[in-house]
């Protein structure tokens, strides 16, 4: 793999068309977890989560294997995907699992916590330098995340917490993946998790509905799954057609473009989130939803800016905290997609776009 060692900033088109890339990218996650959020009363949690690996599986494994080295098919590493795809299924499960009892835009930002949350474990475990700046954005965030969960409000609950596990588990899967990013390609570590994540929500699932009673309100953690029509086909595919582009476009935008003009972007998922819960199912947020919201995408923007502008030596990666945070998406390490701009990887890429 040869390495360039230009390191000039990305010329406008290209920051233009990564900008453009992370936008129509999460306005397509957004409209997944709306297609979820429907489907749910129709299909149970698992279901969902298993076609849409299926889907995801049957378009990056032929991916793959076209575009050959450097992303490979066989990996030792693949303890370590197995263990995040445990992490990632288990942590989707119980935020879809909250759809049917909280906004959309409520679930949304208190997984937005995920950023939070894997800066304090990549200070923690591996011994990533926090200072200042960064401590007071974090306590920030963390503010932001009880204003939102509001538990003084008679609304708050058991369910207000899954989406905060989602976010743990995510954050989890993160600091894992900062060990072995730089070893595999975005699209080999989105292989493993996502199809990984498809083999393990099934016997998940079977689990679940041993150990809980499944009442009416929890219709949609049954574990018979309907044979669907050729409508329900159809929107079954659409659903892992949707998740996988949208992987794929917000990926290629951390590779033709500087990952600090990409990263603020990755909040426009919140807004877009309210918007079409309020335009499609009514949902009007509480107020301290808004609130939290604003803390929370104050904090991660203030510490991505922090952390993109430090100078660091060319064999040091960048720190954990910089990935890309999407529900639903396995997400990697930028260094990942920051190496990926200065190899030759970068050409292939330009081929698919």
């Amino acid at each position: 793999m040869t390495v360039t060692t230009d390191t000039s900033a990305p010329s406008l088109p290209r920051t233009l068309q990564g900008i453009t890339c992370v936008i129509v990218g999460m306005f397509l996650f957004v409209g997944q977890d709306v297609l979820m959020k429907g489907m749910l009363t129709d299909f149970p949690v698992w279901m969902l989560i298993f076609v849409r690996s299926i889907v995801a599986l049957l378009t990056l494994l032929p991916l793959v294997l076209w575009l050959g080295a450097p992303h490979r098919i066989f990996t030792p590493l693949w303890p370590w995907y197995l263990a995040r795809a445990a992490l990632f299924a288990s942590g989707f499960a119980l935020f879809y699992a909250a759809f049917p009892f909280m906004g959309l835009a409520e679930v949304t930002t208190l997984f937005f916590a995920a950023p939070l949350m894997t800066a304090t474990l990549a200070a923690v475990f591996l011994q990533e330098k926090i200072g200042l700046h960064r401590t007071a954005a974090l306590l920030v965030g963390f503010a932001g995340v009880v204003i939102a969960m509001n538990p003084a409000g008679g609304n708050f609950g058991w369910v207000s917490v899954m989406p905060l596990l989602c976010a743990l588990t995510y954050a989890i899967s993160q600091t894992i993946v900062r060990k072995i990013g730089e070893r595999d390609t975005s699209l080999v570590i989105g292989l493993y998790t996502i199809s990984f994540s498809g083999l393990l929500i099934v016997p998940m699932g079977f689990v679940v509905t041993q150990l809980i009673t499944i009442t009416p309100e929890l219709h949609h953690l049954r574990m018979n799954w309907p044979v669907p029509d050729a409508e329900g086909i159809a929107r079954l595919a659409l659903l892992g057609a949707i998740g996988t582009v949208a992987y794929t476009l917000v990926s290629r935008a951390y590779q033709i473009a500087s990952a600090s003009v990409i990263a603020p972007f990755d909040y426009s998922y919140l807004p877009l989130a309210a918007l079409m819960g309020y335009f499609l199912f009514g949902e009007v947020p509480p107020q301290t939803t808004f609130i939290g919201m604003v803390l929370i995408v104050a904090s991660g923007m203030y510490t991505a800016y922090r952390e993109l502008r430090v100078v660091r030596p060319e064999a040091d990666n960048p720190p954990t905290a910089q990935t890309v945070f999407t529900p639903g998406a396995p997400a990697v390490v930028l260094a990942d997609a920051l190496d990926a701009e200065a190899v030759e990887l970068d050409e292939v890429g330009e081929e698919i776009t």
